[in-house]
């Protein structure tokens, strides 16, 4: 973002600073937002190498997922595949002679007689797919006749959860060992239930010489671009399952290596290295517009209705918050030009350095300015440790703004949500891509890896699912003539999850031409400090509110919210 703010906005950058060091000195409950940060950044803590029916969920239609078309074969090659979009029963993303580029020579995928879905009673699984014959070999670097070989980066970076083990609490216990196991747990459970043509996918871990933190500071280009090479000329990966920062992303499409994790990136950013770039964080892009929309629609022009102490009632002064970050900070100023377009332009436009050492005096500094400037409503665009340490000093200050959630790296997520101050978080309302919460060992991740193992997973077990099922899909969908550019023709003919299912736990899931990341609409939230969470039946639950939204299509009034909210 440029230094020029818009009319009518304060801009206000903080500086770098090399001071604060003391992380979680009087924070006890931040260890497991650390976790949380970790996994936004990464799907696993540093370390050194070391046809079934889901259980635990509801039955689904086996009709295809209104996110998206539905065809009657899961390859992209298939008699007659689907492309995102409207329900239907038919597609574009396939031929009526059934040759596509995911077709070869000798090899022969039919719908699978009697069955529609691949995982019975999966909300987001693809169309059951039958195969019979060759499958044409090495069709991509990285694709053998047996094996697709998908690389796993592991940094230098200190882990974060050994700090959790001594003050976070047991259910953010997860030792390397325990993710590694469940990473590869996941791998059986897909390469057991997907069709995958003859091949299994296999997880090959190595040390990088890169620093998960550094590259999301923007910095470690060199140490990314080595680690980059070793995947695709070393160990001839055909993907990276742990893509986790753009400069690590980027450098893999440069050596044409698939990459999933990318962090909120844009869809446009994303498009210039397409087709190696995906991820299930949302893109930035629709994280903006979403949030935008809401904002326009029921919050600008009107007072702050849901805020406390003096600042209740008051004409309602929007401020933004995001790290600096340029590919952040490109969609914050979308926003920003989007208020100001509309005749409300946001008052105080902050970006703050993405460095877990000064998160604190960060946050002290930030909450003076809100005050000063008499905020009434904060748009957090954040990590999920910066709202720890922005409603604790707010909370010293007696400063009780509207808290707007951006449905952004896990802050809509109840389990985050509980570590925050509740005086302050108990008025926090906005929105959130992800669907109902379901209890922590009945949810999809669990499910899949309890299938195949009798041991229990990570408690990230669902994180790690949700980026592999994302891989998984385009897979299968891309038929056995798997390279890059089949695999992104796969994810386009992914006729999408089944909206509104009771497990439908990511949110509503379609891949259309154009994005690069699943989330498809979005649900209203707030928060409750009193609510019970689903997920670890501690107080403290994000409530959804009203129905899901295309984005665009929210309503104009005030939020849904309960009568009494922000009393």
């Amino acid at each position: 973002m440029s230094d020029a703010a818009s009319p009518g906005t304060s801009k206000l950058r903080l500086p770098t600073g090399s001071g604060e060091k003391r992380l979680l000195k009087g924070y006890g409950p931040l260890a497991a937002l650390l976790a949380a940060f970790a996994l936004m950044a990464a799907l696993v803590p540093s370390v050194s190498p070391q046809q079934v029916t889901v259980t635990k969920t509801h039955n689904v239609s086996t009709s295809g997922g209104s996110g998206g078309t539905g065809g009657s074969t899961a390859a992209a090659g298939g008699t007659s595949g689907g492309t995102a979009g409207s329900g239907g029963s038919t597609g574009s993303g396939g031929t009526t002679s059934g040759g596509s580029a995911g077709q070869v020579t000798g090899g022969h995928s039919t719908p699978c007689p009697g069955k529609t879905l691949q995982v019975t009673g999966d909300p987001y699984s693809p169309p059951c797919v039958a195969f019979a014959g060759g499958n044409g070999g090495a069709t991509s670097p990285g694709v053998s006749p047996t094996a697709i070989t998908v690389s796993y980066r592991q940094t230098s970076d200190p882990g974060f959860q050994q700090t959790l083990a001594s003050i976070g609490g047991a259910q953010f216990l997860d030792t390397p060992a325990d993710v590694i196991r469940t990473v590869q747990g996941l791998a059986d459970y897909f390469n057991k239930n997907f069709q995958l043509y003859g091949r299994k996918v296999n997880i090959v871990p190595f040390n990088g010489q890169g620093s998960q933190t550094s590259e999301l500071l923007g910095q470690g280009q060199q140490q990314a671009n080595a680690d980059a090479i070793t995947v695709g000329q070393q160990t001839k990966a055909f993907a990276e399952l742990n893509g986790s920062t753009e400069p690590y992303d980027t450098a893999l499409a440069q050596q044409k290596v698939m990459s999933f994790g990318a962090p909120y990136l844009s869809a446009d950013f994303i498009a210039k290295y397409d087709p190696y770039m995906w991820s299930i964080a949302t893109e930035g892009n629709d994280v903006v517009a979403a949030t935008a929309a809401v904002g326009l629609a029921q919050l600008a022009g009107k007072p702050a209705a849901y805020a406390g102490g003096s600042l209740k009632n008051q004409p309602r002064k929007i401020a933004i918050i995001a790290p600096d970050n340029p590919w952040y900070q490109s969609s914050a100023a979308i926003a920003v030009k989007q208020f100001a377009a509309a005749g409300h332009p946001v008052a105080d436009d902050i970006q703050y350095k993405l460095d877990l050492g000064t998160l604190s005096s960060q946050a002290a500094t930030i909450i003076s300015k809100l005050q000063n400037d008499g905020i009434t409503t904060v748009v957090c665009g954040c990590d999920p440790v910066m709202p720890v340490y922005l409603t604790s000093r707010a909370k010293e200050q007696g400063y009780i703004p509207e808290w707007n959630v951006a449905g952004v790296a896990l802050t809509d997520n109840d389990i985050v949500g509980q570590l925050f101050d509740q005086t302050e978080w108990a008025h926090a309302f906005g929105i959130s891509f992800q669907g109902p919460t379901l209890p922590k060992n009945s949810t999809l991740g669990y499910a899949a890896y309890k299938s195949v193992r009798p041991d229990e997973p990570a408690n990230i077990v669902d994180l790690i699912y949700a980026q592999m099922y994302q891989m998984m899909i385009g897979i299968q969908m891309a038929g056995p003539n798997l390279t890059p550019q089949t695999f992104e023709q796969g994810e386009r003919a992914y006729p999408g999850s089944l909206a509104g299912a009771a497990n439908a736990e990511f949110g509503t899931w379609s891949m259309p031409a154009g994005h690069y990341s699943p989330q498809a609409d979005f649900q209203e939230i707030y928060w409750n400090p009193s609510k019970a969470s689903t997920y670890n039946g501690k107080k403290g639950s994000y409530v959804a509110m009203g129905p899901r939204y295309k984005i665009g299509a929210v309503p104009s009034g005030p939020p849904p919210l309960p009568a009494g909210f922000g009393q």
